[in-house]
């Protein structure tokens, strides 16, 4: 049976992805924070990494990373609500085998860690248009500006909320994370841009129609 850990940082959701998988695949553990999934991952062994995009601490991009420098042949399923462009190529490009949203159903999920774990490549149907694009060099400047390269999925999520007014408490409390947590992502995020206020982010992120 194909083993997977399951990385996220809602233990709800966690537990949800458990009960959905079970009978299909073996859970061989899950884990909530960057730092804890490189460890399981790395003494499990498991035959695919079902990980979420957006986590504290650099999320599935980071994971991915810090995995691949002592299991390079580890395979990962990003499991994620957002589908934006940009959060799908990031994630690729770091090294998943695919990319699916949560709204799939459990035996879907489960058919999906199985095929990544044979070896394909596995995208919900909305999504495969974005990389196929990608990779392809057809995505629009938008999607492969090298300054929001720079940012984690969470930044950029943050820019957004920034984008259409919210304030820094409004933010915290549609994201689930602290006020220090969002100032410390607006800080990081001025810094790789290289601007000054959040005005500024305001109109960079306008330009770049990050915003309806």
């Amino acid at each position: 049976m194909t083993s997977v850990v399951i990385v996220d940082d809602h233990q709800l959701f966690r537990s949800g992805v458990r009960a959905e998988l079970d009978g299909f695949v073996e859970v061989l553990g899950d884990a909530a924070t960057v730092e804890d999934a490189v460890r399981l991952v790395v003494e499990a062994e498991p035959d695919v990494v079902v990980l979420d995009v957006q986590m504290p601490g650099g999320g599935g991009v980071e994971v991915i990373r810090q995995v691949a420098e002592r299991r390079p042949a580890q395979r990962f399923l990003a499991l994620s609500v957002s589908d934006a462009p940009e959060d799908v190529i990031a994630i690729i490009r770091a090294g998943a085998r695919g990319y699916v949203t949560k709204t799939i159903s459990g035996p879907e999920l489960a058919d999906a860690v199985r095929r990544v774990a044979d070896g394909d490549a596995v995208f919900s149907p909305r999504l495969a248009g974005f990389v196929l694009d990608s990779f392809a060099g057809g995505m629009s400047e938008r999607e492969v500006d090298p300054q929001l390269d720079q940012l984690t999925a969470r930044e950029r999520e943050v820019l957004r909320h920034i984008a259409r007014g919210y304030l820094y408490k409004e933010i915290a409390q549609r994201l689930s994370i602290s006020t220090k947590t969002v100032e410390a992502h607006v800080s990081a995020v001025l810094r790789k841009l290289q601007l000054s206020n959040r005005h500024e982010l305001s109109r960079w992120a306008v330009e770049r129609r990050l915003i309806d």
